[in-house]
């Protein structure tokens, strides 16, 4: 007799994605439900969904963590695996989840989650283990209300798994800048409103420490020319944050 589980619900966010849906939700088909909360996909996302055995509730956009908050309050279970539409359940992961929920040990884990970049799976740096947190009792943890940088908020102490989340946005490099500049004025408004500030010496000195961490120390330069982009570009966001959150300081001193 097979032993049982904690019943799990995959939570999914989406918007017009439906060019890699269809991954992910196949390898999320070992959970008991997947709930896909859409925000308006004009490609057939939400077909897709439900041709896949997902129940699709359609949703405004709230900002991430907002947005991921209501996918987990509208999921069936109390145990939630939370995935975006670019993400796959390695099969080594999948077991991982299955094992522990026979018997889960506190309210959270998390597990390394590895990224493809330039056709290039990034086992270094800043691209790998890139620690997620996405396994979570809904009754001991939740999602910040954060616009972007969202992270799952709990008291309890947090386990990890083997395995890893396969993220494969399979997106061109143009996209992905345009995305992360959006990104970085979110970031800076996100400072500003928490109240730091932006200086010259962050400006300068905040690119240089992330290029020296995640290149030289965390071995960055181990996955080639896909790693020295990925953190050439992740140097840059930072330059970039601080630069816009400059340019609204020195706006608003001028309003006064």
């Amino acid at each position: 007799m097979p032993i049982s589980r904690q019943p799990l619900s995959v939570a999914i966010i989406t918007l017009n994605a439906a060019s890699q849906l269809a991954a992910c939700l196949h390898s999320a088909r070992f959970a008991d439900e997947i709930v896909v909360v859409d925000s308006g996909s004009t490609d057939g996302t939400q077909a897709l969904a439900v041709q896949h055995g997902a129940r699709v509730i359609q949703q405004d956009w709230l900002g991430f963590g907002r947005q991921k908050q209501f996918a987990v309050e509208a999921a069936q279970h109390d145990w939630v695996l939370c995935l975006d539409a670019d993400e796959r359940v390695a099969p080594d992961l999948q077991a991982s989840i299955e094992q522990t929920l026979q018997a889960p040990a506190t309210g959270a884990f998390r597990f390394p989650r590895c990224n493809r970049f330039l056709g290039r799976y990034l086992k270094h740096g800043e691209g790998y283990p890139d620690w997620s947190l996405r396994l979570f009792d809904r009754r001991q943890a939740r999602w910040s209300n954060d616009a972007v940088h969202e992270k799952v908020e709990t008291d309890c102490p947090i386990g990890e798994l083997t395995g890893d989340l396969l993220h494969d946005s399979a997106e061109s490099l143009a996209s992905y800048l345009t995305k992360q500049n959006r990104y970085t004025t979110l970031a800076a408004e996100m400072a500003l409103a928490a109240g730091k500030r932006a200086s010259f010496g962050r400006i300068v000195v905040s690119p240089l420490i992330r290029f020296i961490k995640f290149y030289l120390i965390r071995q960055g330069f181990r996955d080639g020319l896909p790693g020295l982009i990925h953190i050439a570009i992740g140097c840059f966001n930072s330059f970039v944050k601080y630069s816009k959150m400059l340019e609204r300081q020195n706006s608003d001193a001028a309003l006064r």
